[in-house]
């Protein structure tokens, strides 16, 4: 059973800054493309960044320049460093995890985790 727990959601300001990690089994962490979705209340969920096990990463137009993924391989982790945040980037962040890339950045993921709550007051 593969586990993806998030983690490092919380309450910030406007510009404030915010890391979510996503902790997962070591035996899929290296072999695996591993992604952050998100959730706004009353839209649907949004591909937000990727990373491949090579570190090749994808984004988001809406959060280029602003947040950066990275994954530690001896951890088993990967993260979602926020920087800039606005009021729009409210939501649920997921983290996500399939073998392929194309399942990852098309919303198609074997796994999801349980999600983290980011809130940006203005």
């Amino acid at each position: 059973q593969v586990q993806l727990v998030e983690s490092g959601g919380g309450l910030v300001q406007s510009g404030g800054s915010l890391r979510l990690s996503c902790a997962t089994s070591g035996r899929i962490f290296n072999n695996y493309v591993m992604g952050w979705y998100r959730q706004a209340p009353g839209k649907e969920r949004e591909f937000v960044a990727a990373i491949l096990w090579n570190g090749l990463t994808y984004y988001a137009d809406s959060v280029k320049g602003r947040f950066t993924i990275s994954r530690d391989n001896a951890k088993n982790t990967i993260y979602l460093q926020m920087n800039s945040l606005k009021p729009e980037d409210t939501a649920i962040f997921y983290c996500a995890a399939d073998f392929e890339s194309r399942k990852v950045r098309e919303g198609r993921p074997n796994y999801w985790g349980q999600g983290t709550q980011v809130t940006v007051s203005s």
